[in-house]
């Protein structure tokens, strides 16, 4: 009897089925780094330091004793505002106190008081004797500064003297987080010899009360550019020995390259780039650039999902 000729087609067919090749694998996705962007800015930028200013009065008016006596009456204090020619104190001389009752002059009737009057308006900022005080003729009793004199004293260190131009203003920024304009002035012809400091007059535009020996800051720029390439400076990344920078350009919306660049003036938050040429549309990575490959693939995120 003859065998059905179906029988090795259909052992072929299991022989062709248990070897078959494996499905292919899925290719794996491509790893995309988060980052931020920024864009470059072209405007000014300034080098500048900080120095420390001391507030003072620069004409002041001492008041004097015409004859020597006591002080039997005081009519000031610090802090009073007095206009020239108001009586300060009443003075009685040394002989006149030894005839209290009576006169020196029966005629002219002058019983040995004098009037201590002020000889300049302004603001009484020392006061040095009080009621029943003794004094001598000539001998100091109070201080009267001149208001309009308020000025700040900038102590300059020497070697800085050729970044202060007389004449200039600059912008006192005091403690209390205000600030106010003034102009720098002479300079004072003596040096402080502990801290090698000059100080420079700094003269007041507008008028302020502000107490003498207040300590404010004073920013005085070394170097100004009014129109060049300006980026933030976290954009800025540096190498282990901080001698060479980039940073990581966006060709496109995924993909960032390394562009070595050269900075110029630096401040706290911005860098100016002197080398490469950048376009104001020209968009750069703000955050999550460090460790990118010269060619990086990257997702764009908003500062706010970065958080």
């Amino acid at each position: 009897m003859r065998r059905p000729y179906f029988i090795p087609l259909i052992i072929s067919a299991l022989l062709t089925a248990c070897h078959a090749a494996p499905p292919a694998e899925e290719a794996a996705p491509e790893v995309r780094t988060p980052v931020t962007i920024t864009t470059v800015d072209l405007g000014a930028i300034s080098d500048s330091f900080t120095l420390s200013a001391t507030s003072a009065y620069t004409i002041k008016t001492a008041v004097k004793a015409p004859a020597t006596g006591y002080l039997r009456q005081i009519n000031v204090k610090i802090g009073d505002y007095v206009q020239t020619g108001q009586v300060l104190y009443t003075l009685q001389t040394k002989e006149s106190a030894a005839f209290r009752n009576s006169p020196l002059d029966t005629i002219l009737r002058f019983d040995g008081r004098f009037e201590v009057r002020a000889s300049a308006s302004g603001i009484v900022t020392q006061v040095d004797k009080q009621r029943e005080d003794y004094v001598t003729d000539g001998e100091q009793v109070c201080i009267i500064a001149q208001r309009s004199s308020l000025a700040f004293l900038l102590n300059v260190p020497y070697e800085l003297n050729r970044y202060i131009h007389v004449g200039g203003t600059v912008r006192i920024d005091l403690p209390d987080h205000t600030s106010i304009s003034g102009t720098i002035q002479s300079p004072l012809a003596m040096m402080d010899a502990a801290s090698q400091t000059q100080s420079f007059v700094v003269k007041l535009l507008v008028e302020k009360e502000v107490p003498e020996n207040l300590i404010a800051r004073i920013s005085i720029a070394k170097e100004v550019k009014a129109f060049t390439t300006i980026i933030p400076k976290e954009a800025i990344v540096a190498d282990e020995t901080q001698q060479n920078y980039w940073v990581m350009k966006l060709i496109n919306d995924t993909t960032a390259v390394k562009v070595p660049v050269q900075k110029g003036i630096e401040t706290s938050n911005d860098v100016e780039i002197t080398s490469p040429h950048f376009l104001p549309n020209d968009r750069l990575v703000l955050t999550g650039q460090y460790g990118l490959a010269d060619t990086a693939a990257i997702e764009i995120i908003n500062a706010k999902e970065h958080e």
